[in-house]
């Protein structure tokens, strides 16, 4: 029950209820609501700038995440930039040297990308600049690998090659030096051993007892095992490819057969005196392209700097030549 109210009236000398009116009590009434939803929005005003709710605090820690893997992923990015700059160097500098292969431009393994807008669905985003930035530094990124990987993929066949080269090149003595009596000619102006008129000795003469081991120089395929050359009697000649052919003449017998695959090391023949020769040896040249070349230069897989020294005085000598 409501609390009634009198008022005193002085000309009446009396107490007088007072009457509330119904426009005042509205009045009072719109007063009092306003003044709540005023005070109710300034306190959830104060509490949203100070007071977290529990979605705000989530999307607070999934942002702080996010920040924190966007900063480990520019890292990241920061140091494959590194690794591959050292490989394209080491690319460029050793191995495309060494393979004789034409280095790769810079302009050719840091392009960007022309053309149309590639990243406009990035835009519009309070982080687009760093978002676009990062996704512009990864695509080039992954375009540096993709023409890396082409490159060494190249630098792999190119390495196949020289491996398949560097065996097929002629490399060793034909007679080990544990088998040699001596080195008899050398490459060069020699006496004929039948005629003594001074021409043109082709090869290298290694002489050795007759049936000594004669070995195949270098990977190849036999190209000729046969007595029908004239003045060389029974011979070899092996084609090794990449424009190499190495022959042994005067054998005494062959080891092998026409069209056999041979390795470097394997016994093809046996040291002779057939055809035109004075004497048990093996008459050895290399052909390249065509042209003899002296086989002086061809024996670094088989003999120490003091053999080869050695090799190369006696095959200086202006001598007779066995054939």
């Amino acid at each position: 029950m409501s609390k009634v109210k009198y008022y005193y009236d002085s000309e009446t000398l009396s107490y007088k209820k007072i009457e509330r009116k119904k426009r005042t009590t509205l009045k009072y009434a719109f007063m009092f609501i306003l003044g709540s939803a005023l005070f109710g929005f300034l306190f959830v005003f104060i509490a949203s700038q100070y007071i977290e709710s529990p979605k705000e605090r989530a999307l607070k820690r999934e942002l702080q995440n996010a920040e924190l893997q966007f900063e480990l992923l520019n890292k990241k990015m920061a140091q494959a930039e590194t690794v591959l700059s050292n490989i394209a160097d080491r690319d460029n500098n050793i191995y495309r040297v060494y393979f004789e292969a034409n280095p790769i431009p810079d302009e050719q393994r840091k392009a960007g990308f022309g053309g149309v807008n590639r990243y406009k669905n990035l835009e519009g985003f309070d982080n687009s600049k760093q978002i676009i930035e990062s996704n512009k530094r990864l695509d080039i990124l992954q375009k540096q690998i993709v023409v890396q990987s082409k490159s060494l993929d190249e630098i792999a066949k190119l390495a196949e090659e020289k491996e398949k080269l560097l065996a097929a090149i002629p490399a060793i003595q034909p007679v080990s030096n544990e088998d040699l009596t001596r080195m008899a000619s050398g490459f060069g102006i020699r006496s004929d051993p039948f005629t003594k008129v001074k021409k043109m000795h082709w090869g290298m003469d290694f002489t050795a007892p007759r049936g000594t081991p004669i070995y195949a120089t270098g990977d190849g395929i036999v190209e000729r095992a046969d007595n029908t050359a004239s003045g060389y009697g029974n011979h070899i000649r092996i084609d090794h490819g990449y424009g190499y052919v190495s022959l042994y003449a005067h054998l005494y017998k062959y080891n092998v057969r026409k069209n056999q695959k041979v390795k470097r090391g394997d016994i093809i023949g046996f040291v002779g005196s057939t055809g035109r020769s004075e004497a048990p040896h093996c008459h050895y040249e290399i052909f390249k392209d065509g042209e003899r070349i002296n086989p002086i230069n061809f024996y670094y897989g088989s003999l120490t700097a003091e053999e080869f020294n050695k090799l190369l005085e006696h095959a200086s000598l202006e001598n007779q030549s066995l054939d």
